[in-house]
């Protein structure tokens, strides 16, 4: 079987997990009309640019569509968006499978290709591939009437419908999802390739600057640019599930409070201890210093009290609940694990972003669950249901809370735009060191000292032999140990010896562990995305399937040897990622953020609190409509449409299938 995957060769772990999915998605040796619209639009994604944001309505809007779609036909289920039912019909999967792809094809090519937000750079490829596919599936794809009773007329009104809505939902998708007036940064830009950094409030967002000296993952010339924080404005967009009595007093859903900052006590000494854990972190990330480390479900997973709890304590598991049998150790170099955690969440350029990747997982889930003859109930309980039914109810209720997660993240984004790692821990270490006030280079809000992590500079220190003889000339400044910055101009990495390590380097110089064309995303850090999200998504999954855990008590992933990093070679040796509970690959997605030197714990945790609440509610909303209670706001329409089926019956229209 030859998968061919245009981007493999600079993505050594993108290109292992594409071709794992790729491999996964043949265990569903027929997949659903469902499965295939979800994964033309994930493709669509990751050949755009990076909008976490618009990405997650973009998967909401096409689950919804699909689901009213496939509601269409059913007699008990309520609609989201498009309120029309259809009374009679010869073949109902026939019918469901051609509205399906009308309302599909329409919507993802208003989106990518034809909208005002349509000008992407991958938007020809996405236009191809989305023709290719409805002839492909022997549907016209120039059939755009509204008018009529068939199937691919339903389609495209439903498709129009959500487009409508979508164009006054307040994400200004007309105007291509551009920030209005207000959201100008407080702080100048902190240019990345010099030292050091200027900021007014260093509590506040900063934009990166790049000079364009450099190659992107691509390969190609990075022109200079400067970052503009991504939709601070989207806790305005209407959301799914999240109601006005979510909101605090200043208009934030699930308001989690002022973030640790700078002068901002009692949360000062939180916000420095998040700075000494970033840098610990980044420290554990020399894969030639021989800590080894378990990561199996035996000991990492089951976070106590999670998610309200600041601590990344794990215990593990006696047993796989599945099997009955202890889980089979993992021992791995710590700093693979670190690197591969890191890489293998970021979601980043060319990625389906956050909440696609928990599409992909929700992919993933359902052939395992088929590889192992489980039953599809919706909730883990009740009826067995068609494949069909199940993708569709399960993608609207993950993508209805990954678009919610979207709203409440960024909401707390935009009202309290909070400084990034890159920023503030080159800030904190140009100012001193705030641990001793007689020492030298004291500075209140400098960085706290620690042996081995955290030190001054000094002549002896400098002098040959001496732990920062590399730092000669800096004497007075403040060198912490760190990871030593991305591998500039090589890839794909081949050689074992290509790796940065671990060393001592200018804490005013300091990098997260990321892409240097990359290093950090364009909006503010508090709350973490990526947590809000994946806790999200573990939520839902876990309600979706009536079960914590994934099919078979475990999930893994393999990442063979030197193929699983874009940033340097690695892992050394072969490792898997493995995951026993949803809740355990969420707070791991977490995690990654704080290894990756792209969130403090405090972004983090908060986020996972957001997402514990969202999940739920999602999953409340959802399993109304599946059961027949409609949304609120359309109850006139119902009574309307309860009449109109009344008249019609007398009539028994049917669903021409022509």
């Amino acid at each position: 079987m030859l998968i061919l995957c245009s981007y493999c060769s600079e993505f050594p772990l993108r290109a292992a997990l594409t071709i794992g999915l790729l491999l996964g998605s043949v265990a569903s040796a027929n997949p659903t009309i469902a499965r295939t619209w979800n994964e033309e639009l994930l493709h669509a994604i990751s050949i755009d640019t990076a909008r976490p944001t618009v990405h997650a309505r973009n998967l909401f809007s096409l689950s919804t569509a699909m689901y009213d779609a496939w509601a269409a036909f059913d007699p008990t289920a309520a609609q989201h968006s498009h309120q029309e039912k259809v009374l009679v019909v010869g073949d109902s999967t026939a019918a469901r499978n051609q509205a399906i792809s009308h309302a599909a094809y329409n919507l993802i090519r208003h989106r990518f290709v034809s909208g005002p937000a349509g000008v992407g750079p991958g938007a020809s490829e996405t236009a191809i591939d989305l023709q290719e596919q409805m002839t492909n599936l022997g549907y016209d794809p120039n059939f755009t009437s509204t008018l009529g009773d068939t199937p691919a007329a339903l389609g495209n009104r439903i498709a129009q419908t959500i487009i409508n809505q979508s164009l006054v939902d307040g994400s200004n998708e007309q105007n291509r999802y551009a920030n209005p007036p207000g959201f100008d940064p407080v702080n100048p830009r902190l240019t990345f390739d010099l030292p050091g950094t200027t900021m007014n409030d260093p509590n506040r967002w900063q934009p990166l600057h790049f000079l364009g000296n450099r190659i992107d993952q691509f390969g190609r010339p990075i022109n200079e640019s400067t970052q503009r924080h991504l939709t601070p404005f989207w806790g305005q967009v209407q959301p799914f599930a999240l109601k006005p009595r979510d909101r605090s007093a200043i208009g934030v859903y699930h308001d989690q409070g002022l973030p640790p900052g700078l002068n901002t006590r009692p949360h000062e000494a939180q916000f420095k201890s998040d700075a000494l854990t970033l840098i610990r972190l980044s420290a554990e990330l020399d894969p030639n210093d021989g800590v080894m480390i378990d990561i199996s479900p035996a000991t990492r997973g089951n976070t106590p009290n999670a998610p309200f709890t600041n601590s990344y304590d794990q215990v593990g598991y006696a047993v796989n609940p599945h099997t009955g049998q202890p889980y089979a150790p993992e021992l791995v170099r710590r700093a693979d694990f670190g690197r591969i955690m890191a890489e293998f969440w970021a979601d980043g350029p060319r990625s389906t972003a956050p909440p696609g990747h928990w599409n992909e997982i929700r992919n993933e889930v359902t052939d395992k669950m088929e590889q192992l003859g489980i039953p599809k109930r919706v909730g883990g309980t009740g009826p067995v249901v068609s494949d069909l039914e199940w993708d569709v109810k399960s993608m609207f209720a993950l993508n209805g809370g990954m678009h919610d997660a979207a709203i409440a993240a960024w909401n707390h984004k935009g009202v309290y735009d909070s400084s990034r790692p890159i920023s503030f821990i080159r800030y904190m270490g140009q100012l001193g060191q705030s641990s001793d006030p007689s020492g030298p280079s004291y500075h209140e809000d400098g960085l706290p000292l620690e042996a081995g992590l955290v030190e001054v500079v000094t002549a002896a220190t400098t002098a040959p032999g001496g732990r920062h003889e590399n730092l000669a000339g800096y004497e007075g400044k403040i060198a912490i140990r760190s990871w030593r910055g991305a591998i500039e101009g090589v890839r794909p990495f081949t050689d074992p010896a290509q790796v940065s390590g671990v060393g001592w380097i200018l804490a005013e110089s300091w990098m997260p562990y990321q892409l240097s064309s990359f290093v950090t995303p364009p909006f503010a850090g508090y709350v973490s995305g990526h947590s809000t999200y994946s806790r999200t998504g573990a939520e839902v999954l876990t309600l979706l399937t009536g079960s914590a855990f994934f099919p078979g008590g475990i999930f893994e992933y393999d990442i063979p040897q030197g193929s699983g990093l874009d940033f340097e070679y690695g892992p050394m040796s072969p490792m898997k990622l493995q995951f026993a509970t949803y809740f355990d690959a969420s707070d791991q997605a977490s995690m990654s953020r704080i290894y990756g030197g792209i969130h403090p714990p405090a972004d983090d945790f908060a986020g996972r609190r957001i997402g514990s609440l969202i999940g739920p509610a999602a999953w409340a909303q959802s399993t109304r409509l599946f059961a027949g209670v409609p949304e609120p706001s359309s109850m006139v329409l119902v009574i309307f449409l309860g009449v109109l089926i009344q008249i019609t019956r007398k009539f028994r229209l049917r669903i021409n299938l022509r």
